[in-house]
């Protein structure tokens, strides 16, 4: 892939696991602040965005998702998740490093950036835990769009903006770890590397048909991805 410009990584399942901070954060919140026990029951978290999972949680409980209760939210989500990342054992995926490291050290190394649903904040207190935050110039998020594809657009036109050009979609590549993932990427035209660290099994993300599928990061040499 010689003419990739720009990576975008997934957050949750691709770089780390954090032990379900996230998720026992959005409980938290659901349960001492919006009065709501078993809040998160029956919600699906991977590979969606922060705020369509509590829009779909203040809707099934007939809560008005006006941008207050939005705002609320994730003022004290933000403060839990971080109390959480202390409290559990998450770590860094393998390869993680490497791989950052590798495509910084290219003799022209592409902009780095982020493709998340998480919020800009929480994604911020995730990787900066983990040690990783420094390594992202750019990025689309959460609080962008709750439209994964729209975070897609959001993040090439930021990497456009940093490249001072514009991007075609096979000069960035997505790297994530869900159908969703690629999907997102898709919406771009972008090429994608999936990796089988998160939820999703390897023949599942296969069915989507990422130019690259392997079990981790750790399968991925940089400089073989540009040979």
């Amino acid at each position: 892939m010689p003419s990739v410009r720009l990576v975008l990584f997934d957050i949750d399942g691709t770089l780390i696991h954090s032990g379900g901070a996230g998720e026992k954060a959005f409980a938290h919140v659901c349960r001492t602040i919006f009065k709501t026990p078993n809040g998160t029951k029956n919600l699906h978290f991977a590979g969606r965005t922060d705020t369509a999972i509590v829009r779909d949680f203040l809707t099934r409980h007939d809560i008005p998702p006006s941008p207050a209760n939005f705002q609320t939210f994730f003022d004290h989500y933000v403060f839990w998740l971080d109390h959480m990342l202390a409290e559990l054992s998450g770590r860094v995926l393998p390869g993680v490093e490497r791989c950052l490291a590798e495509l910084s050290a290219l003799p022209e190394p592409p902009a780095i950036g982020l493709l998340t649903g998480n919020i800009r904040l929480g994604a911020q207190i995730k990787l900066s835990h983990y040690g990783l935050w420094h390594h992202f110039q750019t990025g689309g998020f959460g609080d962008d769009s709750e439209d994964r594809c729209q975070i897609a657009v959001i993040a090439r036109e930021r990497g456009d903006k940093l490249l001072n050009r514009r991007l075609a979609g096979d000069e960035i590549l997505v790297i994530g770890d869900t159908p969703l993932d690629i999907e997102c990427a898709r919406a771009i035209g972008a090429r994608v590397l999936a990796v089988g660290t998160g939820m999703y099994k390897m023949d599942d993300l296969r069915r989507h048909k990422p130019e690259c599928c392997v079990e981790s990061l750790e399968d991925v040499r940089v400089a073989d991805l540009y040979n």
